[in-house]
């Protein structure tokens, strides 16, 4: 059983994780020999020692780019949010972390509740391709998105004074909000970032092994334990499973 899942998920041997850097929350430390660390990187980790097979930790600079090299051999599991534009092309397991998506405002516009947002003449600023700019474009129709490379340059669209409102996790605009008193969140989330592990399509042998791997981590605490090893169990929140 486990040799034949070797073979299709890590034919080479060795487990080939695609990480997402942008994620701060996710990718937020490194080993004593400079191995990339945190919950994504050890959720990897720990599959390959499920597997008993070496690792490599594969550098993405984006969810974009990871996403988009799954059919190029760069990776065996792509460590990126569940989202379904992307479940065109990769099939993805149940999650073993959630993240909230919020939108943050300045006071003075006095915004009450998501569905004040999507309203014609409103500008978002938002991290392009990330999941929770996929769930924008496909749910939002009135407001208008404004994309930008990275998670920092959207932060400068809003704090610059160029968007409306800024569209991101919740932790950080948290971070935004003890800077500046003038600044207010949404605090219902527009959406739930589901991170998951993510694999070409076609092996369902290998994502029903993957979700009793999830499943299986999350009731023996393991989840829990690797939150708190990189402090952010206030950040992020573990998926109940039945």
């Amino acid at each position: 059983m486990i040799d034949d899942i070797i073979k299709k998920i890590a034919p080479t041997g060795v487990l080939r994780i695609g990480v997402n850097m942008s994620n701060f929350l996710l990718v937020n430390s490194k080993e004593k020999l400079g191995v990339i660390d945190g919950v994504s990187p050890g959720i990897g980790k720990k599959l390959a020692k499920e597997l008993n097979i070496n690792f490599e930790i594969v550098q993405f600079a984006n969810p974009g780019l990871l996403a988009d090299a799954v059919d190029n051999n760069e990776w065996d599991i792509g460590n990126i949010a569940s989202e379904k534009e992307r479940g065109k092309t990769i099939d993805f397991s149940d999650p073993y972390v959630n993240i909230d998506a919020n939108f943050l405002f300045r006071e003075e516009d006095n915004f009450k509740n998501n569905n004040d947002i999507d309203q014609p003449g409103i500008k978002i600023g938002v991290f392009e391709r990330s999941a929770y700019d996929l769930w924008l474009t496909e749910n939002f129709k009135k407001a208008e998105l404004i994309r930008v490379n990275s998670i920092e340059k959207s932060h400068n669209l809003f704090k610059e004074n160029k968007v409306d409102i800024l569209a991101g996790l919740k932790p950080k605009l948290i971070d935004e909000m003890k800077k500046n008193n003038n600044y207010e969140m949404i605090q219902s989330p527009f959406t739930y970032i589901k991170q998951s592990i993510g694999i070409k399509k076609g092996n369902p042998e290998v994502l029903d092994f993957i979700n009793k791997f999830i499943s299986n981590n999350i009731k023996e605490g393991y989840i829990k334990s690797l939150l708190q090893q990189h402090d952010v169990q206030d950040k992020l929140s573990i998926p109940k499973i039945n």
